[in-house]
């Protein structure tokens, strides 16, 4: 289905002086009319028009609407939409340039008509409309929503989150107040904590409905917030809201607009009428005169408990959804999914104590902005909606615990650990308590026909094999430690030892560093420490090196591990821990049997694997001798090396590389000296051949007048160099004949 602007669309909306690339169509309305068909509305190169859709044959009508007033011109405006009984109830603007701020109603039929605001000044100031919700009982639509609080005297601009009402009933008045609202009223959502600035502007919200049997002013609202103010730059916050508290707000006091000075104060003087509530169109002209005065609560919106559900210093949340879950118990728990603007899912549990995040997920590789998040109970999937695609992400990941101590301690309402499969598996009705505990996350209760895991401690008469670390004396030893969930503690225990400060050094990521000494060496163990209950995360054997001179290498096989799970989004439990990419896993073995690893040798800096929230124990592998752990783990007589031999023999190779090397130098000198001494002769030739024993004597007693004792004749000095007594030239040669006088 193809429903994209003309290229004369597209040339008038660059004509306009608008980017081409916010011209094409942003659908920004999509709602169900009824079974058969949508209703869908777009920017369409900055002109909105509306269209219905068949949903079987996905077939759009011929003729469009006109999208004024139901959708934006801009595609980055924001603007909400929902449809009750084949009417579309629309917050949005209605100009070209994002001016006039309208909640609308359109599609109406029979005695109704469509309705929107009246444009008197203060019903809207510069809104950013968020979302939009319907509750049956009332027959009310809420707007969500945050604008201008013209109501306080601040230098900047105070922006405010509100929540307003409109009632379906409403067919506006018969004189005042004709084809507008009669029953809008507005009021303050009030995200803040004793003694702290307030969260002020909403960016999503997500409606809970009562639980089953409850009345429907237990209706909950659950928003995220963020602040204008620079001290909370970065930092968001979830507030909630009950239905039974707004509705007590509507129907108290309400503020008036002095005209002359545009100063709100409260009402004090008796009230014509009842702004918000409904059946208003058949008041007289003084009380629709009155409510449109009147529209402005003069009380805030409270959260529950006047305190805030959650607060992120870390990430800053952009959307949420909300669900409730019955676990294992038949208690019902409250979850949020929150998404960060990175495109991280944060996954969180709301409990008495607080709220305690149970995952990350992280949804897309790369950092894109979201456009949507919406949550389907039926078939346990979160969409997660971009410009690029839609993403599905299950609600629960329970087959990535492989034990019952990372099930329990996952806190997961809906997971739960089913002793029978052995196996942490979704949440049925069918299922006992035992296995979960939610509040607590006790796993020796909740645990307790299965076999844990015990932590491991150091027996007086045999220690547990590790993970051999090989070292040299005085060399720097950094081992790690995995958490196994970023609210446990690591913790370092030796045997017969204290670890002091004075000798270790304890890094931020729970890792160990220290100076490998005699009193250093031994083993070392790593426990993780969350809700009292302690696991074995590593094991190390930190050994000197022995001397290559007295003892071959060996090869230890590697650790055995378990294979590592592939899974469709990254995943980081107990929150941020564990990563994976694939399809989620899903394991057919035994969840709670733990794999004997053999010795390794690694070198100084050790990191150990984590592939799930509890690390595989090390235990003693067979035919390690007990001997070379005894004690305190005092250096090892038996394999200490002889130094003194190792000494001699360096000298005797140190002495002989000398000599060898003096031997080589003297020999090179030797042999430059002679090559510069040699004559250069030629090959005998034919001439001195037949030279006459006389004729070679007078030659030779030529040559003997031209030199004595190294000097010239007649003190001529000949330029050349003296080596063994004998001149030379400057190329190393007998000069031919001598040099001449300056």
């Amino acid at each position: 289905m193809d429903w994209s602007p003309s290229d004369k669309d597209l040339e008038q909306c660059s004509m306009k002086g608008k980017k081409m690339a916010d011209c094409p169509n942003f659908i920004r309305v999509l709602q169900f009319l009824n079974s058969t068909h949508l209703y869908a509305c777009g920017t369409f190169a900055f002109s909105p028009r509306c269209v219905y859709i068949n949903s079987e044959t996905l077939t759009m009508s011929l003729r469009p609407d006109e999208g004024r007033g139901r959708c934006p011109y801009d595609p980055y405006q924001r603007n909400t939409a929902i449809v009750v009984d084949g009417e579309l109830y629309t917050g949005t603007v209605a100009d070209y340039r994002g001016n006039r701020p309208v909640i609308s109603r359109y599609l109406s039929e029979g005695r109704r008509v469509d309705l929107k605001l009246d444009d008197t000044l203060g019903w809207l100031e510069d809104p950013t409309f968020i979302s939009s919700t319907f509750i049956p009982d009332e027959g009310k639509i809420y707007f969500f929503f945050s604008e201008v609080g013209r109501e306080y005297n601040f230098i900047d601009k105070f922006i405010v989150s509100r929540i307003s009402q409109i009632c379906m009933s409403d067919v506006g008045g018969q004189r005042t107040l004709q084809r507008r609202w009669t029953t809008f009223a507005k009021a303050q959502l009030l995200c803040q904590a004793d003694n702290e600035l307030p969260y002020n502007v909403i960016q999503d919200i997500d409606t809970l409905p009562p639980a089953d049997g409850a009345p429907e002013d237990d209706t909950l609202f659950y928003g995220i917030f963020t602040s204008q103010w620079s001290v909370n730059s970065g930092r968001s916050a979830v507030c909630s809201f009950r239905l039974t508290d707004i509705k007590s707000v509507f129907a108290g006091n309400y503020k008036v607009l002095n005209r002359d000075t545009l100063q709100w104060r409260a009402w004090v003087q008796e009230k014509v009428a009842n702004p918000g509530e409904c059946g208003l169109h058949n008041a007289s002209d003084n009380a629709l005169r009155f409510v449109k005065e009147n529209f402005l609560a003069d009380e805030s919106v409270r959260p529950v408990g006047r305190s805030l559900t959650l607060v992120s210093a870390e990430h800053n949340y952009t959307h949420l959804t909300v669900q409730r879950v019955q676990a294992a118990n038949s208690r019902h728990y409250t979850v949020l999914f929150l998404l960060t603007e990175s495109g991280c899912l944060h996954k969180a549990v709301l409990l008495q104590s607080g709220a305690h995040i149970i995952e990350e997920v992280q949804v897309f590789e790369q950092p894109q902005p979201i456009k949507s998040l919406k949550l389907s109970i039926p078939k346990g999937v979160i969409y997660v909606g971009t410009s690029e695609g839609v993403v599905k992400v299950p609600t629960a990941n329970c087959s990535f615990y492989w034990t019952c101590a990372q099930c329990v301690l996952a806190r997961d309402p809906f997971c739960h650990w089913d002793p029978v499969s052995r196996a942490c598996v979704v949440v049925s009705k069918t299922h006992t308590p035992l296995g979960q505990d939610i509040d607590g996350g006790n796993v020796e209760e909740a645990c307790n026909s299965v076999s844990l895991t015990r932590k491991t401690r150091f027996g007086p008469s045999k220690l547990p094999a590790g993970e051999l670390v090989s070292v040299s004396l005085n060399e720097v030893v950094h081992i790690q430690c995995p958490a196994a969930s970023q609210l446990s503690q690591q913790v370092w225990e030796r045997p017969n030892s204290r670890l002091s400060s004075d000798l270790y050094l304890f890094l931020e990521d729970g890792s160990l560093s220290f100076v490998a000494t005699p009193a250093t060496l031994g083993h070392y163990l790593c426990l993780s420490i969350e809700n009292g209950y302690q696991q074995t995360m590593a094991i190390y054997h930190v050994k000197q090196k022995s001397s290559p001179m007295t003892q071959s290498p060996t090869r230890f096989p590697g650790p055995q591990t378990h294979p590592i799970p592939t899974t469709q989004a990254v995943t980081r439990h107990g929150p941020g821990l564990h990563t994976s990419v694939g399809t989620w896993p899903k394991r057919t073995e035994s969840r709670q049997e733990e794999t004997r690893p053999t010795l390794s040798i690694r070198n100084t800096q050790v990191t150990t694997r984590q592939l799930g929230r509890n690390l595989v124990l090390w235990t003693e592998t067979s035919g390690q001798k007990e001997t070379d752990l005894h004690g305190g783990e005092p250096l090892l007589a038996a394999q200490r090396p002889c130094y003194l031999k190792e000494l001699v023999v360096v000298s005797v190779l140190l002495v002989l590389c000398l000599s060898l090397l003096i031997t080589m130098v003297l020999y090179g000198l030797r042999q430059r000296c002679r090559s510069r001494t040699a004559p250069q002769a030629g090959p005998a030739t034919r001439d001195s051949d037949r030279r006459t024993p006389v004729e070679q004597e007078a030659l030779n007693g030529n040559e003997l007048l031209n030199k004595h004792n190294g000097q010239a004749r007649h003190g001529e000095r000949v330029s050349g160099l003296f080596c063994n007594g004998a001149l030379t030239g400057p190329n190393g040669h007998l000069p031919n004949t001598p040099s001449e006088q300056s």
